[in-house]
């Protein structure tokens, strides 16, 4: 099954066939390209987001998390933007997209999770196309970004 797409974007998801809205003052984002429910993605952008040139249009599987290096000099750690890294399972493309804010934080945790377990070939190919996938060392970092900073201090103090 592929993409569907409704007016302004919104789609069907083709994996867990949701509705997705891409309306942007729910997503924060402005090319919507995933299901904010399973993060499934679909392979439309062929150089740039957004350009949706792509040819293969094949189903793309969350398989990790990356960190996108930030610019912002009030930043204070030096982790950057927390990212979803997609594979083609049509054409094997790995790609990186944004988290939306619409996200939905127990299945980007998963995808996290589920990305400990992935073997050499697929980290080699991540690690050949300059993305560094987050690992057990990044934990408290991705789970800061996805519920806040003192969200774990918060969680201990209430137990």
């Amino acid at each position: 099954m592929k993409y569907h797409t409704a007016s302004f974007g919104d789609f069907r998801c083709a994996h867990c066939h949701n509705f997705v809205s891409a309306v942007h003052l729910l997503s924060g984002v402005n090319n919507r390209n995933h299901c904010p429910y399973c993060l499934w993605s679909c392979h439309l952008d062929l150089c740039a987001a957004g350009d949706r040139l792509s040819a293969c249009k094949g189903q793309m599987k969350p398989i990790g998390l990356t960190m996108k290096k930030s610019r912002n000099k009030y930043r204070l750690e030096a982790g950057g933007e927390l990212m979803l890294v997609h594979a083609c399972i049509e054409c094997g493309t790995l790609s990186i997209n944004r988290i939306a804010a619409d996200d939905v934080p127990e299945s980007i945790m998963e995808v996290f999770n589920e990305s400990l377990l992935l073997g050499y070939p697929i980290r080699a190919r991540c690690e050949q196309e300059q993305i560094r996938m987050l690992g057990l060392e990044d934990s408290g970092s991705v789970y800061s970004q996805l519920h806040g900073q003192y969200a774990e201090i918060s969680q201990s103090v209430w137990a």
